[in-house]
Formats: C-alpha cells, structure tokens, sequence
C-alpha cells in the first residue's frame, strides 16, 4: 500500500549546501521532519553538482518520512554559466548583456527538457529563448 502524502515541499538549493537553517528548517520543521536527515542526504545526492542551484521536489509523507527528486538547475542558471555571466540585465528590451549561439541554446533545452512543459525540442528551445529574452540575453539566429 501506498503511504499517504501529507505535502510535497519544492526548494530551491546551493548543492552540497544545504544546512538545517533557514531557508530549509523554516521549509521542513512544520512538517515535523529530520532536517538534519534531509540535508545530509540532499548533500550526498547533489555532491557532483557543486556551485549549481539545484531545486529539489520533496514529497512528505504523514508518517514523517520523505522522498525528493533532484531537478535540472534554472534556466536562467544554466543561461548564465554558459555565456559567463554575472547577472542579467536590469532594463532586458533597451540593454543586452550577451548572445546566445543555436547550439548553446539546443544543449540548454536538451538538458532542461525534462522538467519543461515542452512536448519536443523545439517548443523546449522557446521556452529557453523567452527566459533568456527576459534577461537580455540575445539569441543568434
């Protein structure tokens, strides 16, 4: 029999960095979990991911066990890493702050796909383009 789900808890962070403080302990202590068990396994599993933002989908069962599933980084994230950016523009229509090859912006949206509400790579690729449009980001055609 399947357990009962009390709450599914989405966050998002630093890999191999979480600790029980905030904003995970404000996050999980309500549900009367082991924070300390949460980051410690959260640690472990996001260990090869270091210096990615990584969001995490936990489910919370009634009986005060949990299960989580690792995410792919943000799409503004992987934008940013693979174009060497610092931060996205503040004023994104007047001011660009990069560009963003077909290819650089294929291998986002292969990566992402997975939690994309995208049925194939193109309409993936879209999504991609309008996040980086948003942080003044152009993309090459």
């Amino acid at each position: 029999m399947a357990k009962e789900i009390k709450q599914i808890v989405k966050l998002q962070l630093q890999a191999g960095k979480a600790t029980p403080a905030p904003p995970v302990g404000t996050a999980l202590g309500p549900h009367g979990l082991n924070i300390q068990e949460f980051c410690t396994k959260f640690n472990d599993a996001s260990k090869d991911r270091m210096g990615e933002v990584v969001p995490v989908e936990m489910t919370i069962y009634v009986d005060r066990t949990f299960d989580f599933i690792l995410k792919a980084a943000p799409a503004s994230d992987m934008i940013k890493k693979k174009i060497n950016l610092k931060k996205g523009s503040g004023r994104p229509l007047q001011e660009k702050v990069g560009k963003l090859t077909q290819a650089q912006l294929t291998e986002i949206a292969e990566a992402k796909m997975a939690d994309l509400n995208a049925n194939d790579i193109e309409a993936a690729k879209k999504i991609i383009a309008g996040t980086a449009r948003q942080m003044g980001v152009q993309i090459e055609e």
